[in-house]
């Protein structure tokens, strides 16, 4: 009678456990406007992509020059004016959207070079650093891929912006 019991309820209990783990959770809707399985399919689709579009300080200075090039600076509209690449038109992050994107980039096969407050050694503003796995370049990368921008390449390195070869301009 007791391994009975004993069964019973062992039984019992991985019933329970199974109705647990089987029972979907609830989780809140926001009407499709959200789509965070999206989201991880298309990071990882840019994973792939971005790992051969990180160029160097001077391969970034020599496509910057050649035609049908921009350089676009994602962060904060105060940060841009504080100091930024020489070249660069600014549409801060926050703003992508694709009416924004197509009035900044008029033809969505232009190479776009970007980089972020993470590739600069001084840690000084306008270049904070942000938290390594936050950094601003990771976020624009992806973005401007999801919009269709896929002609995109990404500074590699990290450079000192008093550097000369990194042509910095200091705002107010």
């Amino acid at each position: 009678m007791k391994r009975i019991v004993v069964l019973s309820l062992a039984l019992l209990s991985a019933g329970f456990m199974t109705f647990a783990i089987a029972a979907p959770k609830p989780t809140a809707t926001t009407g499709g406007q959200i789509d965070f399985v999206g989201f991880q399919n298309l990071s990882q689709e840019v994973r792939i992509y971005r790992a051969n579009r990180l160029v160097t300080l001077a391969q970034f200075q020599t496509m910057a020059r050649e035609p049908n090039t921009i350089i676009l600076d994602a962060r904060s509209a105060e940060a841009y004016r504080q100091g930024h690449i020489a070249g660069a038109i600014n549409v801060s992050l926050t703003d992508f959207t694709a009416p924004a994107l197509a009035a900044a980039i008029k033809n969505p096969n232009t190479r776009i070079l970007i980089y972020c407050n993470n590739n600069f050694e001084n840690n000084a503003p306008p270049v904070m650093m942000k938290s390594v796995q936050l950094a601003l370049n990771i976020q624009t990368f992806i973005n401007l891929y999801g919009y269709g921008y896929k002609n995109v390449y990404e500074l590699g390195d990290v450079v000192n912006f008093n550097d000369p070869n990194v042509r910095w301009i200091r705002g107010t």
